[in-house]
């Protein structure tokens, strides 16, 4: 199909930007203790427990100066031995024993109260919280498996992005409003129990120029009612806890991303 400038301009334009979103929001996290968690989402959302305290609040962005990363049994191999499953063009890392135990109309949920539970819930969770997939998947998503007191601004947040976005990509209301385009690099924990864990997730895409653009976003999760809740970035907004970085070094990859 033939494409004048223009149109080649605005759909890079919207390739950069369906990044962005998307690596603002991609991540990972834990392995130890097989407890499996299968709350439906469409249990009512509560406030964060004792991990969240536990982890020291909100932590210092990605790549700050402290941030040595978390090294005990089961967050350096917790990326290892996982398959990947598309979502919207993201290929997203799943596990048959840790999770996502249960997946329906673009949801996922139910994670293991391990390290590799707790990472795959950050990526999955967080991935889906992106306006772009439509209300059908961020509206449930936040709704019911974020926590925090910034949930109800990234909701909002989100209702907007999303009406911009569907304009521009000129979709029906309801519909996606674009793919991504990244992909999981690799992931650091900055702390992890079995009440709460922190992680830094590496996230790879195109930027201008034909060059490679990598985005360390800092997750946090709780384990609330027998799954894991992704608590709400500051202010409802990951770019807020998204850091451009230049090197995975002090990272462990994602072995087997395809």
């Amino acid at each position: 199909m033939f494409l004048t400038r223009a149109e080649r301009r605005r759909r890079r334009r919207r390739r950069r930007l369906a990044f962005l979103l998307a690596a603002a929001v991609s991540l990972t996290a834990w392995a130890a203790v097989a407890q499996s968690g299968r709350a439906h989402p469409g249990q009512r959302r509560g406030t964060p427990a004792g991990g969240a305290a536990s982890l020291g609040g909100r932590p210092a962005s990605p790549g700050a100066p402290g941030s040595q990363g978390a090294t005990g049994p089961g967050t350096r191999s917790a990326g290892a031995g996982l398959a990947w499953a598309g979502f919207h063009g993201i290929q997203l890392p799943v596990s048959a024993q840790d999770g996502p135990r249960r997946t329906r109309g673009g949801l996922a949920w139910g994670f293991t109260d391990t390290p590799r539970g707790a990472l795959l819930a950050a990526v999955n969770i967080a991935v889906r919280t992106g306006a772009q997939w439509g209300p059908a998947i961020y509206q449930p998503t936040i709704r019911d498996q974020v926590t925090g007191p910034d949930a109800a601004a990234l909701l909002k947040a989100d209702a907007s992005d999303y009406a911009a976005l569907r304009a521009a990509a000129r979709v029906r209301p309801g519909q996606p409003a674009g793919r991504g385009y990244a992909a999981e690099a690799g992931y650091r924990f900055v702390a992890c129990t079995p009440a709460g864990a922190t992680v830094d997730i590496v996230t790879e895409g195109p930027g201008s120029g034909g060059t490679t653009v990598m985005v360390a976003t800092r997750v946090q999760v709780v384990w609330l009612r027998g799954d894991w809740r992704v608590v709400a970035p500051p202010g409802g907004d990951w770019a807020n806890s998204a850091t451009a970085i230049s090197s995975l070094t002090g990272y462990t990859t994602f072995p087997n991303e395809r």
